[in-house]
């Protein structure tokens, strides 16, 4: 963040306040700090809540049922403060300025009734004469298969025309990249693809070598976000997005977990919203597997203090 933008994140530079940090633990009952401050604190509510109803109910109480009273009430306490840590699956935030909403949840990006984003390396593969460059198991993969029936014709044909008016950066020889495309796009560059409702805003956030490894870095992941934040404001109407964990796979962003990539993602986007507002509902949908390196209280916590504004 730069001395004379008070407020305003650096479009280019992600901040730096994503150092490596130690895997999750199991998502246990108990097992986060959030939880353990939830369960004391909702379950000293309780006793205190019990306690004054005992000062009122006791005389009428008989002597030899008040052990048993007391059992129970602890139990039920205990319980409650139990029940009130337990792990969450869902978080909403609604923010203010400008009038938005975020959810962090889990399930399946393609039933989401909305616009969808996917994440594509620099050259936008899909598939070569040889076979899969991109993983079978990604979301890019699963866009051709489930969004255009795996007809990779039919997907580089829109592809295409949604690059025509993007100069490549660079263009490999085939000698040295056998299989799959070979110009080079800018990390940042989105194509949009599909029709309404439902259009699909295929982001370049990594590059993939002539191994057909991809690679990310947090500074093309946040070039990547500012250039999907652009378009997804040109061209989706304020209408409902719907987004993957992008770089938590194949893009090599392994020195980032899956809460500092979802807080990254997060913090990108409230802060271009403040700009300019894009879009009135975004969802990132983890799979149910992510889940488990994702601490939704202190998620949450986080959305509530973004929410809450610089200063406040």
């Amino acid at each position: 963040m730069s001395s004379g933008d008070s407020g305003r994140l650096d479009p280019i530079r992600p901040p730096d306040v994503f150092r490596p940090r130690p895997r999750p633990r199991p998502r246990l009952p108990l097992g986060t700090r959030r939880a353990r401050q939830v369960f004391a604190r909702d379950t000293m509510v309780a006793f205190g809540g019990l306690s004054a109803v005992s000062q009122v109910v006791g005389p009428f109480v008989p002597y030899g049922a008040s052990g048993a009273v007391v059992g129970l009430s602890v139990g039920a306490c205990l319980g409650w403060g139990l029940l009130r840590s337990r792990p969450a699956a869902r978080v909403r935030q609604v923010f203010r300025r400008p009038d938005m909403t975020v959810v962090v949840e889990t399930g399946d990006v393609f039933d989401q009734p909305a616009h969808l984003v996917v994440g594509f390396c620099d050259t936008f593969d899909t598939l070569s004469a040889g076979g899969r460059v991109i993983n079978g198991d990604s979301v890019q993969a699963q866009l051709l298969d489930r969004r255009y029936d795996g007809e990779a014709e039919r997907l580089d044909a829109e592809l295409n025309t949604a690059l025509a008016a993007v100069r490549p950066v660079a263009r490999e020889e085939r000698a040295d990249k056998p299989l799959g495309k070979l110009d080079r796009y800018p990390v940042g560059t989105v194509a949009v693809l599909g029709t309404r409702p439902r259009l699909v805003f295929g982001v370049a956030y990594s590059r993939i070598g002539n191994d057909y490894v991809a690679s990310s870095g947090v500074e093309d992941l946040w070039r990547g976000l500012g250039g999907l934040w652009d378009a997804l404001r040109g061209h989706a109407q304020l209408e409902r997005v719907a987004m993957p964990l992008v770089g938590s796979g194949l893009a090599r962003l392994g020195h980032l977990d899956r809460d500092s990539l979802l807080r990254l993602i997060l913090m990108s986007f409230v802060a271009r919203s403040r700009e300019a507002a894009i879009c009135r509902e975004l969802h990132l949908v983890l799979r149910p597997e992510e889940l488990d390196g994702v601490d939704m209280r202190e998620l949450a916590a986080f959305l509530g203090a973004l929410a809450a504004g610089p200063g406040r």
